[in-house]
């Protein structure tokens, strides 16, 4: 039975628009389609970890208007936790996001409710009580910082995914267990273009830093070495939406069985290769059971 993980993160809705191209300044052009849904990448990550089997609780914060109501609903509909999902009086947040036709994605976030800075004592004691506190950069970041150094005085395997990134990060890199980059935000951390050498760097500030890099797969660093590289799974992208999510939260609920590294990172990559096939950044994720049958398949 896998431990009880905590994410302490953003909710969005997302404002999806599918088009041919990013449109230049000034330019008009026609979309494909449209739609909205779950998101942010706390609660990405959760509904990752959640499906991929984990037992998960979420401490975020949405308005009091119908986003919010929708959110929550999501969050309880696949089995997670949301007692210490908050009600504000801010509204919702939301993500606008442009999908061009070759899958990639562009991403503005208006952040509302996540703004919520403080941390309540229900919510120490339940970041107290877990095995794993995941967290990212979309929520205050001295609201972050307070929870890792919590987590760390508790025991609590604490998993940072810096974005959005920021060159101020030193106290969060010291506090995370795990760091979980892509190569993009590795090389903005690192100060150095070359992924292998920015985990390497990363390596000695977090205990284990994975740089994950798209259909490059990705590194592994410990202790100023690598100590793993991981083939991508060649698959033809519909939508990298939520792609490192998935692969963040996957990675998390292996973990939070107690199973080795190597095993966690084929099952992240494996969910992350099913996700970019399908629309939606949740709505993309894989169950257990598909990522299971994926990692049969070879």
């Amino acid at each position: 039975m896998a431990s009880r993980i905590v994410v302490l993160g953003s909710a969005n809705v997302d404002l999806v628009v599918r088009q041919p191209r990013r449109a230049e300044p000034g330019e008009t052009m026609f979309g494909s389609s449209f739609h909205t849904g779950p998101g942010g990448k706390g609660l990405n990550q959760a509904v990752a970890a959640a499906r991929a089997g984990a037992d998960v609780a979420f401490i975020g914060a949405v308005g009091d208007d119908e986003y919010g109501a929708r959110l929550r609903a999501a969050l309880e509909s696949e089995g997670i936790d949301t007692r210490a999902l908050r009600t504000t009086g801010r509204p919702t947040g939301i993500a606008q996001i442009t999908v061009t036709d070759d899958g990639e994605n562009a991403i503005t976030v208006v952040s509302g409710a996540n703004e919520t800075a403080d941390l309540t004592g229900d919510e120490r004691a339940l970041i107290a009580e877990a095995s794993h506190l995941v967290v990212q950069l979309e929520r205050p970041e001295a609201l972050v910082v307070e929870a890792l150094r919590h987590a760390r005085a508790h025991g609590v395997v604490t998993v940072l995914t810096p974005a959005p990134v920021c060159v101020s990060l030193d106290e969060m890199l010291a506090l995370s267990d795990v760091l979980v980059p892509n190569a993009g935000e590795a090389a903005v951390l690192a100060g150095v273009t070359d992924s292998e050498a920015a985990a390497i760097a990363l390596s000695g500030h977090a205990r284990t830093v994975v740089v994950t890099r798209g259909a490059d797969g990705a590194v592994v660093a410990r202790g100023g070495r690598v100590v793993e590289r991981v083939s991508a799974r060649p698959v033809r992208p519909v939508d990298t939406t939520g792609a490192g999510d998935t692969f963040a939260g996957v990675l998390v609920a292996w973990l939070a069985q107690g199973v080795g590294l190597g095993d966690a990172l084929a099952a992240a990559t494996a969910a992350a290769s099913l996700a970019v096939t399908r629309a939606g950044a949740a709505a993309s994720m894989p169950t257990r059971a598909e990522i299971a049958a994926a990692l049969a398949a070879g």
